[in-house]
């Protein structure tokens, strides 16, 4: 097994004057993950990342970087090893984008050509046109010059780079933007990212490991969908907020676990009259099609039976197969999403040897959603103010289509 990028082995940081700035702290950061470390002020999330290149000194414990105790580690060999952003950008005024981007590589010493190259590569990277290498900061928007200071981060191809709540001072449009950037390149580029931040949704979109502090500890370290679902004390459910676990408990659900379980459906080698006869019995315009296992293999709808009939012997011959399907432990919050991205008003749920399990419907979305933000009370409230309109709505919406009767 690969060992930890980063290892803290019961760290302690001690401030002259006897104030404890971070305590006890045993933390495991493996390559490629994207951390974020988040609490209150005063907490310790920013001594945490600074020990990291010895900007802070731990008092007492170990900070090993690539299995080695950084400590025997001179900070400034150490500190050219790591990238680093901070939320002033600190890009330097004199300086052109293009020398601000080489400045580390260029105390390593790296061949003209290969700094270059790297510079023309990273702003290819974030969408800057070449030209800019040659312009100064105070030519750039304050956006673009964040750029700059991420990929002046990447610039020497550490596989470290830490970022101190580098966003905090953007506005939203601007910040959003940039988070998708950094996401995108963290990904792309396989780096380790330790990222500070007091936004506890910019950590939930970000990380791959939330690392939340209190006190000067760690109070839990965990993935974001772990902590939403299992926040470890009360400090934590308070940060993250009743409203947002309310919504992770319905948005983290497995599909199985909100699905349809007896979707209308037909076998494969059943007549187009057999089809008809049931989308009638069934009052339903559409069948998911399976074989005599029950494996899912398409599906066929009334526009294309009326189409093809006079030509199609069985339904294997006007079923279409371009439907996407959900495994069974896919989450509600990415089933969502691909629903919004295909026209589709279903998708089937499967298991891992695409044997049908049932359907998820848009409307059956609608009503998780609807009940995580106004509670089954409203909701029975407004099938009473609409005297059982829900039952037409979706048979005009066409996901009766998919429901049995």
């Amino acid at each position: 097994m690969e060992e930890p990028i980063l290892s803290f082995k019961d760290v302690k940081k001690v401030y002259r004057g006897g104030s404890v700035g971070v305590e006890g702290v045993n933390l495991s950061i493996d390559r490629g993950e994207f951390v974020c470390l988040i609490g209150t002020s005063g907490s310790g999330k920013t001594t945490l990342m600074r020990m990291i290149n010895r900007m802070h000194d731990a008092t007492s414990g170990e900070i090993l970087f690539n299995g080695k105790d950084i400590k025997k580690i001179d900070p400034v060999t150490l500190r050219r090893q790591i990238g680093y952003v901070i939320q002033n950008i600190g890009l330097m005024p004199h300086m052109s984008i293009y020398d601000n981007i080489t400045l580390v590589p260029r105390l390593l010493k790296w061949p003209e050509e290969k700094k270059r190259q790297q510079a023309q590569r990273l702003c290819k990277e974030v969408e800057l046109p070449e030209e800019f290498l040659e312009r100064y900061p105070s030519q750039l928007s304050g956006g673009q010059q964040q750029r700059v200071g991420v990929i002046r981060a990447l610039a020497a191809d550490q596989d470290l780079i830490l970022m101190d709540e580098p966003f905090g001072a953007l506005d939203p449009i601007t910040r959003e933007s940039l988070q998708d950037l950094v996401s995108d390149l963290q990904k792309h580029l396989k780096k380790t990212i330790v990222f500070v931040t007091h936004d506890i949704d910019e950590a939930l979109r970000l990380a791959t490991k939330v690392v939340i502090l209190d006190g000067s500890h760690i109070v839990q370290s965990a993935s974001p969908e772990e902590i939403l679902q299992h926040p470890a004390n009360d400090f934590v459910k308070n940060l993250l907020g009743e409203e947002r676990l309310s919504q992770a408990r319905a948005e983290l659900s497995t599909v199985d676990q909100i699905m349809l379980k007896d979707p209308v459906k037909i076998t494969l080698e059943r007549s187009v009259s057999d089809a008809v006869k049931l989308m009638r019995q069934r009052r339903v315009d559409t069948l998911i099609v399976v074989d005599k296992d029950n494996y899912f293999k398409g599906y066929a709808d009334i526009d294309t039976i009326t189409t093809h009939y006079k030509s199609a012997t069985s339904v294997s011959d006007l079923m279409s197969t371009d439907m996407p399907t959900l495994q069974n432990d896919t989450l509600v919050r990415k089933t969502v999403r691909k629903m919004l991205n295909r026209d589709f008003k279903y998708l089937p749920v499967v298991d891992k040897d695409k044997k049908l399990l049932g359907i998820v419907t848009r409307t059956t979305m609608v009503d998780v959603v609807y009940d995580t933000i106004w509670g089954e009370s409203a909701n029975e409230q407004l099938v009473d103010d609409t005297d059982g309109g829900q039952e037409n709505s979706d048979r005009d919406n066409g996901v009766s289509a998919v429901k049995g009767e």
